[in-house]
């Protein structure tokens, strides 16, 4: 799907052709659709396929005419019964004539600048936009770390109260999105400090501090991920440790009692036996053996309670 914008008296319009000076948007665009964007742009298609394939790592490289940024975005996928956060790269390639972004699904980042949400967007000014996008990134990848951090909090209260492997599941899916969240995040690193460097990308004054902005949020979101990587690793480690713990413990349990239990069967499979054996000719046999089976096991449970087997 290719849809044409471009900002005109300050306002954001949708063209039916694409123009000087506009924002080609292509989401999951098909065979045909890819083809008319290169050769209307001289675009090699490769670097638009790049960005619609999932497994793609961020990067920046610069042609004659163009410069082609990759960068990873953080969405939500659902798992069975549990949801997760991985990461799809989006693409973007700028010119002196034209911004195309690729994705190969819509992403809230370009929405919030479709709908007006994003203060100070132009078509017209477009290493500002490519820095835009950047920031927004970032403060998305933060959003959904603070939410990842939330939900692994009330899955924790959770699990205090029962641990069932659902709520073991949904953690290591929490822990699997901070790992793909820290490799984007790193590799969106390298892409930001190399576009310091670059001289391809026409950089103002307000332009490098919004990208020094865009680094430190970044940077920032870096840190995030890894403590709260850290910590749910150690949360995941600490209730496997409760969960062998209650095991072992019903276990220990359910042994004393097949212990106490097994009294009464030894005393009765002596007394089973057709042999002579004492209280034989007693009338009240049946009712003595009854007490001396109960009385030993009352003793081994009393026993085996000091002990703290019970």
């Amino acid at each position: 799907m290719i849809r044409v914008y471009k900002t005109i008296d300050e306002k954001l319009v949708k063209l039916e052709n694409i123009e000087t000076d506009t924002w080609v948007n292509l989401i999951n665009p098909t065979q045909e659709e890819i083809n008319k964007v290169c050769n209307m742009f001289n675009i090699e298609c490769d670097h638009i396929k790049a960005a619609l394939d999932e497994e793609e790592r961020s990067r920046i490289e610069t042609e004659e005419n163009y410069t082609v940024i990759l960068v990873d975005l953080p969405i939500i996928e659902q798992e069975k019964d549990s949801e997760f956060y991985a990461t799809i790269p989006l693409g973007v390639i700028l010119s002196k004539e034209y911004i195309v972004t690729i994705c190969i699904r819509e992403t809230s980042i370009l929405n919030d600048f479709l709908t007006g949400k994003i203060k100070g967007f132009s078509t017209f000014k477009k290493t500002r936009f490519i820095l835009q996008v950047l920031y927004k990134n970032a403060t998305l990848y933060l959003q959904c770390l603070r939410h990842i951090d939330r939900k692994s909090n009330q899955i924790e209260k959770e699990l205090h109260k029962s641990t069932e492997n659902k709520k073991i599941f949904q953690l290591l899916s929490l822990e699997k999105s901070l790992v793909y969240f820290t490799t984007s995040l790193r590799a969106n690193e390298i892409v930001l400090e190399k576009m310091l460097r670059l001289e391809n990308i026409k950089q103002y004054a307000e332009d490098k501090e919004l990208l020094q902005d865009v680094i430190i949020e970044n940077k920032q979101a870096i840190e995030m991920a890894n403590i709260y990587s850290n910590i749910l690793s150690s949360m995941i480690n600490a209730f496997s440790s409760i969960i062998s713990n209650n095991l072992n413990i019903v276990m220990k349990f359910l042994t004393s009692v097949t212990i106490v239990m097994s009294i009464p069967t030894i005393v009765a499979s002596f007394y089973g036996m057709n042999v002579n054996i004492p209280l034989s000719q007693n009338p009240h046999a049946f009712s003595i053996v009854l007490f001396i089976s109960f009385f030993i096991s009352v003793i081994t449970a009393v026993i085996m309670a000091k002990k703290k087997m019970f």
